[in-house]
């Protein structure tokens, strides 16, 4: 499902315009972006959580030249379904 066809259901589903369910979607996506930056969890009860994970330093390898290089630590966003969600999908 693309931007543009949840943009369309959530409009079917709360019979409201198209335009409001963009600025709803793109202010949701834009409080959990800025939570996520701030190092911040974002819990949503029966979806899930988004956060942020620390990933440490780690020895990789060029696959163009070969060469053995040192990748330094970051960090990922990343989402782990609530138990809702996961029943919801193993039906």
């Amino acid at each position: 499902m693309t931007k543009t066809e949840l943009i369309n259901a959530i409009a079917a589903k709360t019979n409201c315009t198209k335009k409001d369910a963009d600025a709803a979607l793109s202010a949701t996506l834009a409080v959990i972006s800025e939570a996520l930056e701030n190092g911040e969890k974002v819990s949503i009860t029966g979806f899930g959580t988004f956060e942020v994970r620390e990933r440490g330093e780690k020895t990789c390898i060029n696959p163009k030249t070969k060469e053995t290089m040192v990748c330094p630590p970051c960090k990922a966003p990343a989402f782990k379904a609530g138990k809702a969600l996961k029943e919801a999908v193993n039906k």
